[in-house]
């Protein structure tokens, strides 16, 4: 995928309201589980990896399936969330959504439940943002990158405005399939997600 920008000003929407102590729980697709790797070199294991050597007590529990969309993830929640008691549910979903050509309205309604049910549960939630190849035509990859900017600023919920930053594109960055991760961007990964996560913290 190519770097495609949206407003980057929700990425500085975070605040501190309390440290946590709880199960951090990420609900994701194959970017979060690490197709085509080991999953202890993919960047959920390298966040529960830093937590620790930070002092971090959190354990990080990896919900996130290969081919999952918002819709299955929006099923897959209340008992992720009855099981594990979190308290802090990353969101990385949507990107099948948009690889599907689905409706951006139907993606920004199952992640704006999702956000709703996680808050519910008593969950802080941290969205992180996704964006589509241009192929896919200007006004469709505007609205798709659109969802996600007004759901942080309506659910006032912390944003990563482009997950893929600095690995879509990138030579040695992507697999030879175009779109997952290689092993050498999930460090990356998980610094575009970092300095914001920290502050939830």
């Amino acid at each position: 995928m190519r770097a495609w920008w949206v407003s980057g000003a929700v990425a500085l929407l975070m605040w501190a309201q309390g440290a946590l102590a709880g199960n951090v729980l990420v609900v994701g697709d194959s970017i979060s589980a690490a197709f085509g790797l080991d999953t202890r070199a993919g960047w959920v294991a390298l966040l529960e990896k830093r937590l620790a050597e930070g002092g971090y007590s959190q354990p990080v529990i990896n919900a996130s399936i290969s081919g999952d969309t918002s819709a299955g993830g929006l099923a897959r929640l209340p008992a992720l969330l009855a099981q594990h008691r979190p308290e802090l549910v990353i969101i990385e979903l949507g990107g099948n959504d948009g690889l599907r050509g689905q409706a951006p309205a139907q993606l920004q309604q199952n992640l704006a439940a999702m956000i709703d049910r996680s808050r519910e549960a008593g969950a802080k939630v941290l969205l992180l943002g996704m964006q589509l190849p241009p192929n896919y035509g200007q006004r469709y990859t505007r609205a798709f990158a659109e969802v996600y900017v007004q759901l942080a600023e309506q659910k006032q919920v912390p944003l990563v405005p482009f997950f893929l930053q600095g690995v879509g594109g990138v030579a040695g960055m992507v697999q030879d399939d175009g779109i997952h991760p290689t092993q050498a961007a999930q460090p990356r990964l998980l610094d575009n997600v970092w300095p914001i996560l920290q502050a939830m913290l």
